[in-house]
């Protein structure tokens, strides 16, 4: 449903699209499914596979993107440089790399979190190739070498599993046990069996003896045994990884204990001799352009109300920093509906959304991956608690904050050569 409210858009690449235009080798497969991850009103396309590819992502982003009609309102090539807040809470003062700077009413931030890059950190110094995942593009980076991958998430997974097929030698280094999944069970996706309203205790019970059944004790792979329950960090969904290691085309390892030149000495004292190092390690979560002292970011948790809400200041929306356990699709229709929501409810309230949730006791979020099915509910639950927001704003509030800030928003805000204020949005 469509909400009326005007709104610019920035965009710094060149076309939609994200990670998958510019952040993934091109041999990447999502690991959820297409079920899982498709739009609710944009289905994927019925030839597609039950895990597409990057070129069929993109291609359906942009799909989606022209059919609704986004394209023509999205200024490409065009980074934001800084927000900063206007005094007295009246909007948002936004400065483009074309040095222009434009007031707002209102942002939303959905700058990604597969960008900025988290490297390790080990004594001693590494004489030969060192990239990051996010610098892998294709097989002939590996081919031939003696490669190390760090890490156990999935694109470090994927990437191993190319090096068994095109180095001399392929070898994963992990510091602690990960959950890792086959990307099918009976012929159905992973993500599939787990999109259901089951509750996350029952899940953990089901996934923990279909593990047991299909793939037996990770030591038996040279892995080290789980240090987490099922879902408390984000699952690996990979079956070629354990076919590999089974094969003896990749060699496990535990966490590294230093570098000297080429060698690269682990923690039980082992050592290899190695050309290339991919630091499968991961990414910071961070919003660099945004005023400090505006949001606080503990790790990778955006302290934000109800997951999108600045917890002090009006009209700004940090949206898509987590990351869903399985597909993300069916979740933004739903959440992008609320957040149109709370930027019109936001217009007619005294006080910042986010202390009025401060106030109902709406704590902050205390880990980025989320359960899609659980976040659905919130979203379902938040729509039906809003109607009390304007009554904690005028009766349960600090009175002296009331009439200050009834005082400030008397002030008419404008956007950049417009009558009416716009809410843009920064898209990574």
């Amino acid at each position: 449903m469509q909400k009326q409210i005007e709104y610019d858009h920035f965009e710094s690449a060149e076309a939609v699209g994200g990670n998958w235009r510019h952040g993934v080798y091109p041999a990447a497969h999502i690991i959820s499914s297409k079920k899982t991850t498709e739009f609710p009103d944009f289905p994927m396309p019925e030839h597609y596979p039950d895990f597409p590819g990057a070129t069929q992502m993109l291609d359906y982003l942009c799909n989606y993107a022209q059919h609704f009609g986004l394209t023509e309102k999205i200024t490409f090539n065009t980074t934001v440089e800084s927000i900063r807040s206007v005094p007295n809470d009246t909007g948002w003062d936004i400065t483009l790399n074309t040095g222009q700077t434009h007031r707002y009413e209102g942002v939303i931030i959905c700058n990604g979190h597969h960008w900025d890059r988290r490297w390790p950190e080990y004594p001693g110094e590494f004489t030969g190739e060192l990239i990051h995942s996010k610098d892998y593009k294709e097989p002939s980076q590996l081919a031939g070498k003696r490669v190390l991958v760090i890490g156990g998430g999935n694109s470090s997974c994927d990437i191993v599993s190319e090096a068994a097929r095109v180095s001399a030698s392929a070898h994963l280094s992990i510091r602690r046990g990960y959950w890792f999944l086959p990307k099918t069970f009976y012929g159905i996706p992973t993500a599939d069996m787990l999109n259901t309203p089951m509750p996350v205790w029952m899940q953990r019970i089901y996934l923990g003896i279909l593990i047991k059944i299909v793939v037996g004790d990770y030591a038996k792979y040279g892995l080290p045994k789980p240090d987490h329950r099922i879902f408390d960090h984000h699952p690996t969904i990979n079956s070629e990884l354990l076919h590999y290691l089974k094969h003896g085309r990749i060699q496990p390892h535990p966490d590294i204990k230093r570098f000297d030149g080429k060698k690269v000495e682990f923690a039980d004292g082992k050592a290899e001799e190695i050309d290339m190092i991919v630091c499968g390690t991961g990414y910071k979560v961070s919003i660099p352009f945004l005023e400090n002292g505006i949001i606080d970011i503990e790790g990778s948790v955006v302290k934000v109300r109800w997951g999108m809400v600045a917890p002090h200041h009006k009209q700004l929306y940090p949206y898509g920093w987590a990351q869903a356990r399985y597909g993300f699709g069916p979740l933004l229709t739903p959440a992008s509906d609320l957040l149109a929501d709370l930027i019109l409810l936001q217009r007619k309230l005294n006080h910042p959304l986010g202390e009025l949730l401060e106030r109902l006791g709406q704590p902050f979020p205390h880990t980025h991956l989320v359960d899609p099915m659980e976040v659905l509910r919130k979203v379902r639950l938040a729509k039906s608690m809003s109607w009390i927001l304007p009554i904690v704003d005028k009766y349960l509030m600090p009175e002296k904050d009331l009439i200050s800030k009834t005082i400030r928003n008397a002030t008419p805000l404008q956007g950049p050569g417009k009558h009416e204020a716009k809410v843009p949005a920064e898209i990574d």
